[in-house]
């Protein structure tokens, strides 16, 4: 067990909005763990276990799976199509949308009628652990395809001239939780509160190779559910999408990257990659706006952005605070399952910081190429 440093490692900060006392605290604590020297937090922090999503953290060696998060390569995904938001106009049209959605793209993999087979570069036998490899195989093909609950959802959108665009938020699902946990059971060095892994023993190593696994499997399977956004409006509506216009990212993950001249373990929860003129994605909440940007290379935020609008009530005070009503309201003019109302009052849009407030806190650190417009937005109940 490791004492926490008398001095904090370096921080910076964009916010939105001031920090409250949790995340102060928070970020306080994690800023004294072992070989951690620079911690930058964007304007969609919050508070999530030991450390809050929002966060871009610097080591030189040590790895703390905890700054990733069990969802490992949770990200983006999002293209356009040839066809103008008016393919939408009533709730017929929606509908049909909605009921193809939760055939081909369940929530939960208890809800499928099919599965999907893992593509080639997913080998189960390629994870570390006899564990890891059976959870692949069952688990893991049964959830390939599945979109998740809680804040993963798949958006029809509209950009500034009106074209349709799909918007995809999910992540690797089991195999990601079952990747930290299992990596975690027996580690030996704790600071601050928090398990860390050394990435120059065999164990890290491991680590590593595994969440690129994790990382992998989260962007084949938001590829793999687009696919079948693509089948859907297909039949339905004979539109075709522009691959051209694809956007790819994630905001889950570590990696040794070069900053300030040295090679630093760069851990990212809730933080988006933001290289100069790399493309991302930034969502909204359902209901509100979302934006496509490109980042402006900021080495002060170790090349890191906001990865969304970033929760405002936690998922309890937001059942508290909204009920039924107030979600349709706040979901004024997007299609959506009403049946699924209660169940998503802890998404209504307003238990989310205003999105427009987080761009404006992080204008140095990304530039907005496109605004899109929620048109239907499907989650699982």
């Amino acid at each position: 067990m490791s004492e926490p440093r008398e001095t904090a490692a370096s921080l910076r900060t964009w916010l939105a909005m001031p920090m409250d006392t949790s995340v102060r605290q928070a970020i306080d604590r994690v800023r004294r763990a072992e070989d951690v020297v620079q911690i930058a937090v964007m304007p969609d922090v919050h508070v999530a276990g030991d450390v809050c999503v929002g966060t871009a953290m610097a080591t030189r060696r040590l790895i703390y799976p905890s700054a990733v998060g069990g969802d490992i390569g949770c990200g983006m995904l999002a293209m356009a199509f040839n066809a103008s938001a008016d393919m939408l106009p009533d709730a017929g049209h929606a509908g049909a949308v909605l009921r193809l959605l939760d055939q081909k793209i369940p929530s939960q993999r208890r809800n499928r009628t099919r599965t999907l087979p893992l593509p080639s570069t997913l080998k189960p036998n390629d994870l570390s652990r006899p564990s890891l490899r059976s959870l692949a195989e069952g688990e893991g093909k049964l959830q390939f395809g599945t979109l998740g609950g809680g804040n993963h959802f798949i958006e029809m959108q509209a950009d500034e001239s009106d074209r349709l665009w799909l918007m995809i938020h999910s992540g690797s699902r089991a195999i990601g939780q079952a990747v930290k946990e299992h990596h975690l059971a027996g580690t030996t060095i704790h600071s601050a509160r928090m398990a860390a892994i050394d990435s120059e023993t065999s164990e890290g190593q491991a680590y590593l190779h595994d969440h690129e696994w994790a990382r992998r499997f989260a962007r084949a399977n938001r590829e793999a559910m687009a696919q079948q956004v693509v089948e859907i409006l297909r039949a339905l509506f004979k539109v075709e999408p522009l691959e051209s216009t694809a956007i790819a990212c994630d905001h889950n993950h570590v990696r040794r990257e070069e900053h300030f001249g040295q090679s630093l373990l760069i851990h990212r929860k809730g933080a988006m990659p933001a290289d100069s003129g790399l493309p991302g994605v930034v969502p909204g909440s359902m209901g509100t706006l979302s934006f496509h940007v490109e980042g402006r290379g900021c080495a002060e935020s170790l090349l890191s952005s906001a990865h969304g609008a970033g929760r405002l009530f936690s998922r309890r005070a937001a059942r508290e605070r909204f009920n039924r009503t107030d979600l349709r309201r706040q979901m004024q003019g997007v299609w959506f399952d009403p049946r699924l109302s209660d169940a998503l009052r802890e998404e209504s849009p307003k238990s989310y910081k205003d999105i427009q407030s987080v761009m404006r806190a992080q204008r140095d650190l990304v530039k907005i190429v496109r605004t899109v417009r929620p048109l239907l937005v499907y989650k699982g109940g």
